[in-house]
């Protein structure tokens, strides 16, 4: 009994996320000017999970930078061009398009290029940084 018990309890204190409108506003100023973001869940300058989405315009680069932890992507919409190194060299990237996925590992020196809008999801351990290379 009180197994059934706990299990009712935890489903009607369950909450669960839907996002049926996404409010964008400008992104913060570490990222490229135009860019727009959707908090969704959670808040990206705390400790825990978050999930936020970037709206990134097209003919976008952005330089070689750094996560202390994963960042988890998804790309919603559009095609991003991702390498990994501390030069920004387009011939040595990957493109992801509509409904790829890959994960920057925490450290990783990576960079990209937006060859056309795109509409990235990131779901990341807080806070979120954004550390440029020099």
């Amino acid at each position: 009994m009180p197994l059934m018990f706990a299990l009712i309890l935890t489903l009607l204190l369950t909450t669960p996320i839907q996002v049926t409108e996404v409010a964008w506003r400008d992104a913060p100023p570490s990222m490229p000017r135009g860019t727009r973001m959707a908090v969704l869940e959670g808040d990206p300058r705390a400790a825990g999970m978050f999930t936020i989405r970037l709206k990134v315009p097209a003919g976008t680069k952005i330089a070689p930078h750094w996560h202390p932890r994963d960042e988890r992507v998804t790309v919603l919409s559009g095609r991003v061009l991702v390498g990994f190194g501390t030069t920004h060299d387009d011939a040595k990237t990957k493109a992801f398009t509509s409904g790829m996925f890959y994960v920057n590992p925490p450290d990783s020196r990576h960079y990209l290029t937006f060859t056309e809008e795109t509409v990235l999801q990131l779901t990341c351990e807080g806070p979120w940084e954004l550390n440029y290379e020099q």
